[in-house]
């Protein structure tokens, strides 16, 4: 089988597509003939960085779509030839891929192929945020950083549905602007947005804080917080060193800082995350949200899909074509 992998850190250049033995599922797994799979920051990452790498060559890729090829001892409710969506949490730049039953979900009712690759990492991401983590309430203000890209178009609509009075989103550049407000943001803010914030909120701030940067850009999530606001952490985008966030931060006005992984909740809390993802899908069934599919690549173009998102000029979701997508 083809399988897109790298065997040194560097650019999107390092990766390259191999011929790879077909993997058969252990005990509790699932092996699935990839349709679509979703390319994530988190991929460009680990291709630029080691991140979550623990050996050389690596094969990226997090999330697929496709049909079930075969199932491991032990595994009941899926069948092979069945349509599902997967968590895979590595490996799925391929024409087969792994993945453990407990994240292999069958297709959602009216949901294709195509849109279903967009599933796994994005959605239940999104909803988390808003909902298990974030804990918005109707009438609440949230601002959420990266609103032009997959999770920040999906935070978005998912906190209009759940009643917030203002949606605010940042983006760098006038054209993912121009995306976000599409998309139904409220107001959308490009590069630095402290003191836009205030004053679009009368001076208040936002109650809610969505934040996949960090660095310098969590830090004015924190400056922008009403008080006893929350801000959640969901990345490092801007590969930012640490720093500590003291006590003056927090406690004079009561905001409170958490954060949230769904590879974390994958690996600790696999029944916690079946759960979620659950809860999040059917908000794609009732139409409550449309996920956000931009632009697909071949398996072999790999690379242009890591420069695209890269330069951070993509919006809403990028996917490889793999095979039996149509």
């Amino acid at each position: 089988m083809r399988a897109v992998e790298f065997q040194e850190y560097g650019g999107p250049e390092v990766l390259e597509v191999v011929e790879a033995d077909v993997p058969e599922p252990g005990p509790g797994q699932v092996s699935v003939d990839v349709a679509y799979t979703g390319v994530n920051f988190a991929d460009l990452k680990a291709r630029s960085e080691g991140y979550r790498v623990t050996d050389l060559p690596f094969r990226p890729g997090l999330e697929v779509s496709g049909r079930v090829r075969a199932v491991g001892e032990g595994v009941t409710g899926l069948t092979a030839g069945q349509e599902v969506t997967a968590l895979t949490g590595g490996g799925a730049y391929a024409d087969v891929v792994l993945a453990d039953a407990v994240t292999v979900f069958p297709l959602p009712a009216g949901v294709d192929l195509r849109t279903a690759a967009a599933l796994p990492t994005v959605l239940p991401t999104a909803y988390a945020l808003v909902h298990s983590v974030g804990r918005l309430q109707p009438g609440e203000t949230v601002l959420v950083q990266g609103a032009a890209g997959g999770v920040g178009t999906v935070a978005g609509q998912l906190a209009k549905a759940a009643g917030a009075g203002a949606v605010y989103g940042v983006v760098s550049g006038a054209a993912k602007a121009a995306y976000a407000r599409e998309q139904g943001y409220d107001e959308v803010f490009v590069g630095e947005f402290a003191e836009p914030v205030r004053a679009a909120t009368g001076g208040r701030g936002v109650d809610l804080v969505l934040d996949p940067v960090g660095g310098d850009t969590l830090r004015a999530g924190l400056a922008s917080l009403a008080v006893f606001g929350r801000l959640v952490s969901f990345g490092n985008a801007s590969s930012a060193p640490a720093w500590s966030v003291g006590q003056p931060e927090l406690y004079p006005r009561g905001v409170s800082v958490g954060g949230f992984s769904i590879l974390t909740l994958a690996r600790t809390a696999p029944g916690e995350l079946r759960s979620l993802a659950e809860r999040a899908f059917a908000k794609a069934v009732d139409g409550t949200v449309s996920l956000p599919v931009t632009a697909e690549f071949s398996l072999e173009e790999a690379a242009e899909a890591h420069r695209l998102m890269g330069a951070r000029t993509s919006t809403g979701k990028l996917l490889l074509r793999v095979g039996g997508a149509h």
